[in-house]
């Protein structure tokens, strides 16, 4: 083996990647981390203007980026936009799917709406765009699989049983495919953030009790930053992860280590 094949295995160049709920945050990292790897990436989100938003800034760094706003929700529309990807952009080599909420309440005020809503946009998203992207990657017999994953797949906290729920549900599933696709030689996994500073958990981070209990409550002693998980998304995103398939990394300070 030649010495510098180990950092060829992690190169994404001539891979086209779909990341979910990429407008921002820890999607948007992800998208970043994923181009600045060689690959070209489309943009998920919502939001136009925030969409659109992405995609310049992306473009502006030298990416080779594409935007495409769709409901990740909602079945005809994931069908027609992952459709239209393949045709009109080209094949997708890897998902990741990101697109989240999270809802804080205790449990027994947590209302049925609020309970379909999380679990639609965590758990449902996965479901509809893994399957729609992986009929095509069957076809090809080869793709990645990256499904965002939380400490919470494995840990509990007070008022967030819901989307503690979602997230066990969401590592199952990754399992569920790994199993049903790794005959295709498509690779699916889980990426599993710890505390990660982002506009959604500016609310806890500026809690200094909280964030005090979480520092001294983490062997790595700090929060996460979002570019602490671009190398593992690189990793699960490319030849290097070839024989890793149904696992869950969990990149989040040792959390999940340590009571």
């Amino acid at each position: 083996m030649k010495l510098n094949h180990s950092l060829q295995m992690f190169d994404l160049s001539g891979r086209r990647a779909l990341v979910t709920g990429s407008s921002t945050g820890i999607g948007y990292a992800l998208a970043q981390g994923l181009a600045g790897a060689g690959a070209e990436v489309v943009l998920n989100g919502r939001n136009e203007v925030r969409l659109a938003e992405a995609v310049s800034r992306l473009r502006d760094a030298g990416g080779n980026v594409h935007g495409r706003c769709f409901d990740v929700t909602a079945p005809e529309a994931v069908e027609t936009a992952v459709a239209q990807i393949e045709s009109e952009i080209g094949a997708i080599d890897i998902l990741v799917n990101n697109a989240g909420m999270q809802r804080r309440a205790p449990l027994e005020q947590f209302s049925h709406a609020q309970w379909e809503q999380l679990m639609k946009t965590n758990v449902d998203s996965v479901f509809l765009v893994g399957q729609a992207v992986a009929r095509h990657m069957i076809a090809r017999r080869r793709g990645k699989i990256i499904n965002i994953c939380s400490v919470q797949s494995e840990l509990g906290r007070p008022n967030i049983a819901a989307y503690t729920a979602s997230k066990g549900a969401v590592k199952m599933l990754t399992k569920g495919m790994a199993i049903d696709w790794g005959q295709y030689g498509i690779q699916v996994n889980g990426l599993g953030p710890g505390y990660i500073k982002t506009e959604l958990t500016d609310a806890l981070v500026n809690d200094e009790a909280f964030s005090n209990w979480l520092v001294n409550r983490t062997p790595s002693r700090r929060w996460g930053d979002v570019q602490d998980l671009v190398g593992a998304a690189i990793f699960l995103a490319s030849g290097a992860s070839d024989f890793v398939n149904g696992h869950v990394l969990y990149v989040d300070g040792g959390v999940t280590a340590t009571l």
